[in-house]
């Protein structure tokens, strides 16, 4: 099953699995977004549970692989200049040095490449502008064997339990990280700011 069709299955169970146990995070990283109007993508939208807590002085760029996430964003989108877009995180439909900042909440350990996905936000960001990164990842070397164990199924689909940050980044000079903290379940779940050199 590909990740388009498992994820028009989850669509409708997405809110109430995720909303509750990520809004804080959410909100802690989207407060970081400069205060100055800008161009921000929003890599992954989803169902938009981060579009409640945007600033809205900035134009967003709400992009997702599945139609009916991105259906499910837009009643959440009244107060904010949003322009929805179908298509691959992987493979992003915009010009290079086209945003201000790009958000990545919860998409890199969804993506089947999230070395490719990364590259492509490093690609369209432009100079000096911000990605925030809010994900599970793996540090280098940790075992976690149960998630590892998981891994083949889940990965097909839902999300990826095996993603390292820092093999990520690799792919993706033109970031530097600016900021790196723990966000939930004992630091699997980190809230990262970089700067687009």
């Amino acid at each position: 099953m590909s990740l388009k069709h498992s994820y028009t299955l989850i669509a409708p169970f997405y809110d109430p699995t995720i909303a509750r146990a990520t809004q804080a995070a959410r909100r802690r990283s989207l407060a970081a977004l400069a205060p100055a109007p800008g161009r921000v993508l929003l890599a992954g939208v989803g169902t938009g549970l981060d579009l409640p807590h945007l600033p809205p002085q900035h134009q967003y760029l709400g992009l997702d692989l599945n139609r009916s996430m991105l259906r499910r964003a837009l009643p959440r989108t009244a107060t904010l200049d949003f322009l929805p877009v179908q298509g691959d995180a992987q493979r992003l439909p915009l010009a290079d040095a086209s945003v201000d900042a790009a958000v990545l909440h919860l998409i890199l350990a969804v993506v089947p490449e999230p070395e490719r996905c990364f590259s492509e936000i490093s690609r369209v960001v432009r100079s000096g502008g911000q990605v925030l990164v809010f994900d599970k990842f793996l540090r280098r070397g940790q075992p976690a064997l149960l998630r590892r164990l998981a891994n083949p199924l889940l990965r097909r689909v839902a999300t990826r339990l095996d993603v390292v940050f820092e093999e990520v980044l690799g792919a993706a000079p033109g970031l530097a990280i600016e900021d790196d903290q723990p966000a939930l379940a004992g630091g699997w779940f980190r809230m990262i700011r970089l700067r687009r050199l």
